[in-house]
Order: structure tokens, then sequence, then C-alpha cells
């Protein structure tokens, strides 16, 4: 097969103005001493299970906060922004809840105490929290409660085959971003109780564990890491090859969760499936091929059947120092990058780059600030900080279009940035954070805690905008409403929806 290049010219102005980009933004709430709210899901907040854009993710207390698509950057920031306004006024009327500012987490009770997520009755609700069980059980519910940002973007005009150059080529050069945005150096202690790890005290207080030159231990071995998903080595070079790929681990007894069983014997359900993958979300991935799914259809019969609609990037941290925990300049350099990753010649992947990739990724997120650094380019090693120069420099003309596209010059002044980034590590995310950890005596919680209070007092200081607090009440209050009609609508035990839904025909 022939990799495939985009076949028009991509950086026309009218194909670039159609750029359109989406948030999905986590965070755990927390009590004001920075500790884990067990507390249900907000009533004000609506139902987790059908409200448009304020749901949760893993655990009852991970708010997912989820934007529309976007032509504008800005538009995309001020939803966010609307969504946290809203969630803040909301849980400031309850208590005073939080949510946190890092993407890795505050002070945790003992794992099985972090509470599920709850969808209610219907068997898609029950699913929902079946599946979370199933995660819990398979890697620790603490690893669930790690939080980061996804930034879904699409061009219009794009091929399936377009979009998968695009993935292989941000997987080869991934490394740049988490460089870059990297913002998870430490964490607290509590979050590796009992687990091996390779982490340094931070001081002697013992209040912080880090790594002196991390980026991410978000994505790294501790982060978002299975040694059960290392055998899936998905390749991006085909659709038909990558949904088998996908199938395969969808469809592989794997012996551990076998013995685990789909139920325990007083009854009570364990996970959805003994498989590798219980479902297709349980796939780790730095990126993902998206497609808008249909009500009860399976997302890799969507992709094979009507093709990648848009990329998921899924490895960008939370940045403490934002209120809404990303900014503009970010924003614009992931549109820079996704461009950069669509226009550039695109290889076809092996198993070797696969593996090789994987090391770079590691070795970017716990040790990319370290001075001479090299990671894997082909069949040699070279300087990090090198290749990112290139990619960057190469960037320049898609920042040149884009911002001929917006009257601005604000893309070029994004890549400007990045540039100094890579040139000063200490202006870096992940520096910053350290530094911030130790001028509060080393203690990860105590500047964690500090951050999500300035993003609190920021956020409830914005004017209120009454007509957008009526609209996001009535939203609450249709959610709750359509999860009823779901509940309602429902036939037959949930066993045998299970049945159905696993069936690998629909996978086909």
């Amino acid at each position: 097969m022939i990799a495939q290049t985009p076949s028009f010219s991509i950086l026309a102005t009218e194909r670039l103005a159609g750029i359109r980009r989406g948030i999905e933004k986590e965070g755990l709430r927390v009590l004001p001493n920075g500790a884990l709210a067990l507390t249900p899901h907000p009533q004000a907040l609506g139902s987790a299970l059908t409200h448009p854009l304020i749901t949760t993710d893993y655990s009852e207390s991970q708010l997912e906060l989820i934007t529309g698509a976007h032509l504008g950057v800005q538009d995309c920031l001020d939803e966010l922004q609307a969504i946290h306004q809203y969630v803040y006024r909301s849980m400031a009327a309850e208590g005073e809840e939080m949510m946190w500012a890092a993407s890795m987490p505050c002070t945790l009770p003992t794992d099985e105490t972090i509470p599920l997520g709850r969808y209610g009755n219907s068997h898609i609700g029950r699913s929902k929290s079946i599946y979370r069980m199933g995660l819990g059980h398979r890697y620790g519910r603490r690893m669930q409660t790690i939080s980061g940002i996804h930034y879904n973007w699409s061009l219009p005009g794009v091929s399936s085959a377009e979009y998968l150059g695009l993935i292989r080529n941000f997987r080869r050069q991934a490394f740049l971003l988490l460089y870059l945005f990297g913002a998870s150096p430490t964490l607290c202690p509590c979050f590796v109780e009992g687990r091996q790890h390779h982490l340094q005290p931070l001081g002697t207080e013992g209040k912080a564990l880090y790594l002196p030159h991390a980026t991410s231990l978000r994505m790294g071995r501790l982060g978002y890491q299975s040694e059960a998903q290392s055998s899936i080595n998905a390749s991006f070079n085909d659709l038909d090859e990558y949904a088998n790929s996908l199938q395969e681990a969808l469809t592989r007894p794997y012996p551990a969760y076998e013995q685990l069983g789909v139920r325990n014997p007083g009854g009570d359900y364990n996970q959805l499936a003994t498989t590798l993958l219980q479902i297709e979300n349980e796939l780790y991935s730095p990126i993902r091929a998206k497609r808008t799914v249909r009500r009860g259809e399976r997302p890799l019969h969507a992709l094979r059947e009507r093709g990648v609609e848009y990329v998921e990037v899924r490895l960008m941290d939370i940045n403490p120092f934002e209120p809404i925990g990303i900014s503009a300049s970010t924003m614009r350099m992931l549109d820079i990058f996704l461009l950069h990753c669509l226009l550039t010649d695109s290889p076809l992947d092996t198993p070797e780059e696969i593996e090789a990739l994987k090391e770079n990724q590691l070795r970017t997120a716990e040790r990319g600030r370290e001075p001479g650094l090299r990671i894997l380019r082909g069949k040699k090693e070279v300087l990090l900080t090198e290749w990112a120069h290139e990619i960057l420099t190469a960037c320049h003309p898609i920042a040149q279009a884009l911002d001929a596209t917006h009257g601005s010059d604000d893309y070029s002044q994004a890549l400007l940035a990045a540039h100094d980034v890579v040139q000063f590590p200490h202006l870096t995310p992940s520096a910053r954070v350290l530094d911030g950890t130790r001028a509060y005596s080393n203690n990860f919680q105590s500047f964690g805690l500090a951050q999500t209070h300035a993003s609190k007092k920021y956020l409830l200081g914005l004017p209120r905008n009454a007509a957008l607090e009526k609209t996001f009440a009535q939203l609450s209050r249709a959610s709750i409403q359509a999860q009823r009609e779901i509940e309602k609508a429902d036939t037959g035990s949930f066993e045998e929806w299970r049945l159905r839904y696993m069936d690998v025909a629909n996978l086909l």
C-alpha cells in the first residue's frame, strides 16, 4: 500500500476557515481542604447520562465538561469558560466544592472508596457503571482519577486515509506536545501508595514525589499505561487494518480477566466482558480516530461504515496556571501541529516503529527536560531539542497561513512561544509546576489546592450572564427528563441487553 498524502491545497483560506475544534475537560470535585469529594454528581448539573455539556468520566467525583465544535479558538474557549462558570455557581449554591486544577489527583481515599460514575437504572446507564467497575478491577481506581484535556479536531474534505496519515505523524512527533504542554512532573504520595514506582521524594517532608526532568507523569509508566494492553500494536496504515486490530483486542479472551469473570459469585457484575478490552474506549492512545456514533451503535462499526470524521488528541495535561486548564495559545499551537502532521508525508508504520514510539513517549514523559536527552528517530537517536526545533521551523508557513485566514498574528506568536519553550526548559509548564510545588514547601497538595482556589475565585468573579444560566438550567432539567424516558423505554433484562450489545456482529 502507498502512504496517503493530502490531495488538495489545505492552506487555502477557505479550507483553514473550516477547522473545527472542541474540548472535553476532566476535573475532580474536591472539598475545600483538597480531599476528593465523595458526594453524588450535583443535581443542578443534570443527568450525567444525557447532558450534552456536563457529565462525569470514570468517577462520580470526576466531572467532564464538553464544548461543541467551533470554527473559532476563542469561541471554543468562551463556551468552556461558560460551562465552568455554571458548574462553579451550581456547586457554590450547594456547598464549597471545587474542580481540582491539576491532572494528577488530589488527596485520595482508599482505592475501593473512590466512587464509580452512576448513570441511573437504564441498560445503557448500568453498562457505563459496570464498565467502570471493570476498569477498576483491571487497572485500579486511582489510575482512573487522573484527569486531562481532549482536543477534538477536524478539517473539511479530509479523507479517512488522510486522517490516518495525520495520526501516524502525530504519534511520531507527539513528544513535542508532551515537552511543550506536559504539566504533571510531580504527584501526591497517596497516588502510588502500595505500588512499586521509581519516583523520588521532593524535599524531605514526604509531601510530593517527582522525577527531576519529567514533563507528564500522567503519560508515563504510572499513568495511562497497561501491561495487558502492551500487546496491542494497533497500526494506522489502513482503516480496515486498524479496525481489525481493534476487533481482535475486543474479542481476544484474556486469562486474568477470564478468571475475574463477568459476574462475581453473588451475581453482581465485575466487568462487561472478559476480553482484553471491554469496549473500544478502553484502548489507551495519545490520539484516536473518531466518528460520531448513533444511539446504540458501537464506535468500531461507525468507523467502518462511515469512516474517520475527526481526531481526538488525548495527551494534553491540565494546565494548573489556567483557570479553565488550557489557553488560546495552546489551542493555536495544537491547530498548527495537527495541520503539520496532515501536510507532511506520512510513511506507513511498522511494528518496530510503533515500539520505538512507545519508548519515545516514556522518555519524554519522564525525562523530557533532561539536558542532552536523545530520542529514537528511525534507526538512530537524536537530540529531542534539535528535532523539536526542526518541527517548529517547518510549521512557520502553516502559522502564517492561519494568521492570514484569521487576520491576526496569533498563530505566529504561539509558534514563537513554542520555540522559546524548547530553548528555555524553565518555561515549560512542567518546570513551572515543580517551581510552584517547591514554593509550597515541596507539598503537591498545597500547590494544587492554591491553584484550585485561584481558579474558583477567578471564575466566580466573572460577570454573571442570567440568560446563559437560564439556558444551562433548562439543559439540566431536560437531561434529567431524557434519562427518565430512556429508563422507561427499556425492555428485557440487562443481561439480554449486554449480550446483544457485546455481540461481535455489532463491530462489523
